[in-house]
């Protein structure tokens, strides 16, 4: 059914605010796509801030241009043609839309296939695409890291479950009196080493203290 000319300048400007919204864009070839599964699709894509629209490469050719003034080649559109942007995570919706490519398929091919993407200002292939839609998101990167972060917690963590542990079985409720038993150990080990000399200390009269120090200064009055 032939589009009118006014629906052809809403599909337009509804692709190009959804492109100026978006992180990436990339662009699918789809085949025997049904009405339930286009809008399990959009649903689905949802939840990772995506968008799905179907639209002719005419406009979609227009409205990147537009938007970014970058031209694609007609060769990298084949087929009826989708554009999916991505509007949060520049590879979320491509990691979303890889795995639902998974789950809706035909007997033989792949009712969805990447074939073109705009990423990181320029146009990239299937393959550059394809790439790009395998990589994990923003968000499971920061999850790993926040895991190998935790991970230092953790032996902390379990270092003190055992010090408690210790404390509890020798009986002491402080890590003081822990630390005090293994010094009240340590002391016979020192007094063993360390010979029992008396230190004898000589006794020194006032008088002779005087004796020395007087002459010096009675010369120093007398001067």
């Amino acid at each position: 059914m032939a589009v009118s000319k006014a629906k052809k300048v809403e599909i337009l400007e509804e692709l190009k605010a959804k492109m100026k919204n978006a992180k990436s864009i990339a662009f699918t070839k789809n085949e025997w796509l049904t009405v339930e599964e286009v809008t399990r699709i959009r649903k689905e894509l949802r939840t990772a801030n995506s968008s799905f629209t179907i639209a002719k490469k005419t406009l979609i050719k227009i409205a990147l241009k537009d938007v970014y003034g970058a031209e694609i080649d007609d060769s990298l559109l084949p087929g009826q043609v989708a554009v999916l942007c991505s509007n949060k995570d520049a590879v979320e919706g491509f990691g979303k839309m890889n795995s639902l490519t998974k789950e809706i398929l035909n007997k033989k091919d792949p009712k969805i296939v990447f074939v073109a993407s705009y990423f990181e200002g320029s146009i990239k292939d299937s393959n550059e695409t394809k790439a790009i839609a395998a990589l994990p998101s923003r968000e499971t990167l920061l999850g790993r890291l926040v895991g190998s972060m935790m991970s230092p917690l953790s032996g902390l963590a379990r270092f003190l479950d055992a010090a408690k542990t210790e404390l509890e079985a020798t009986g002491k409720t402080k890590a003081w009196d822990l630390i005090g038993a293994v010094k009240a150990e340590k002391v016979p080990e020192v007094a063993a080493v360390v010979p029992e000399t008396p230190v004898v200390v000589e006794e020194v009269k006032a008088e002779e203290v005087v004796s020395e120090v007087a002459p010096e200064t009675t010369e120093e009055a007398a001067a």
